[in-house]
């Protein structure tokens, strides 16, 4: 009999700390990002080397402080790629790819955008070098006006996450 009160307490604590850490990772960690209306959407100029915001409606956004690469924004825009590309740097990291958000964030599809990427339906944007150390952040337009930013672990990133030399292209990291 202890036996089977023993291992039904386990069960109901194993399902308990399940829906605790899935409600953890998919709800309690994002936060709604306040749109402030002038400069939430920028991309980095090609004459000044700097973020520049661009005009862009319906900012919707959120972020995490849990992790550097869990920011995720949708907006629409009325500026043409043509236009875009003539003003403002295109990422050059090969296959910038947005990760996954939480389906509830439903603005957000990864999958969508990135077969609009590989279809060249739509072009991928520097925001920002070094966000945080080794993350940029990145602006996916369509053809349609359509914009997604997320953030995307850059070269850099990669080495010192992974632990080879990092090499002289590299930043040096604050604090060492």
């Amino acid at each position: 009999m202890t036996g089977k009160i023993l291992a039904g307490f386990i069960v109901v604590f194993s399902l308990i700390f399940g829906a605790a850490v899935y409600y953890m990772q998919v709800y309690h960690y994002y936060d709604e990002v306040k749109a402030n209306g002038s400069n939430d959407v920028t991309l980095l100029s090609l004459t000044s080397g700097a973020p520049e915001p661009i005009l862009y409606e319906g900012f919707q956004a959120i972020d995490a402080e849990s992790s550097p690469i869990r920011y995720r924004a949708c907006f629409t825009t009325s500026m043409s790629i043509p236009m875009l590309t003539e003003t403002y740097e295109l990422y050059t990291k090969q296959d910038p790819a947005p990760r996954n958000a939480p389906y509830w964030f439903d603005c957000f599809d990864s999958k969508a955008i990135g077969a609009d990427i590989e279809a060249g339906r739509a072009l991928v944007f520097t925001s920002q070098h070094n966000l945080y150390y080794g993350i940029d952040r990145v602006v996916a337009i369509t053809d349609d006006g359509r914009g997604y930013i997320w953030h995307e672990i850059n070269d850099c990133g990669d080495k010192a996450y992974d632990g080879t030399p990092l090499g002289e292209n590299c930043p040096e990291r604050e604090g060492n």
